[in-house]
């Protein structure tokens, strides 16, 4: 697995919307480690991917529909929420796709996903994961948080942040009309 060199956690259980707060957290420190020029760029951005990835995909199929389900969220948050990680992956597909790590292009693409990503993670903790907490039971938030956590460390066993996943789920969402035609 590329990204085995750097922790991206491998939760089994918990409240989910503790689970998902910790990898928003893993998420700002990859992003600082991609800014820093004497980091291992490389083996940071092979890390973020597997954990945008993973955790992109955790979170649609296990826990947007459960939360919706249970009316902490609403068909437009749901929907939103999927569009900001197809918006996370064209920006982190843009990263992936130079070759060097030490170009003025990287640290651009770099600035992108991290705007990208941090707006979707402010939002999703504001308008997702405070309803959530609020309104679902504390059984169920620990039910959720072991199924999306089931399915973020499948993913991550399937290596899902190489290159040719990436492009195949970009490629998916533009055909959902998840991402504007001309971004």
């Amino acid at each position: 697995m590329p990204s085995s060199a750097i922790d991206i956690g491998r939760p089994l259980s918990g409240d989910v919307i503790d689970l998902i707060l910790d990898d928003h957290r893993r998420f700002e420190d990859l992003l600082r480690q991609l800014r820093d020029a004497h980091a291992d760029r490389d083996a940071v951005r092979r890390a973020f991917a597997t954990l945008h990835v993973a955790h992109a995909e955790a979170e649609e199929k296990e826990v947007y529909p459960t939360l919706r389900q249970r009316d902490a969220i609403d068909a437009h948050e749901e929907e939103h929420g999927e569009e900001e990680h197809a918006e996370g992956n064209q920006a982190l597909l843009a990263v992936l796709e130079l070759k060097g790590t030490d170009t003025q292009a990287f640290d651009d693409a770099v600035e992108e996903l991290a705007r990208v990503v941090n707006h979707h993670l402010t939002e999703e903790e504001l308008t997702i994961l405070n309803p959530a907490r609020d309104g679902v039971a504390e059984r169920t938030r620990q039910s959720l948080g072991e199924a999306f956590a089931r399915e973020r460390n499948a993913q991550v066993d399937a290596d899902c942040g190489r290159l040719e996943n990436v492009q195949a789920i970009v490629a998916r969402d533009k055909k959902k009309g998840l991402l504007d035609d001309e971004e």
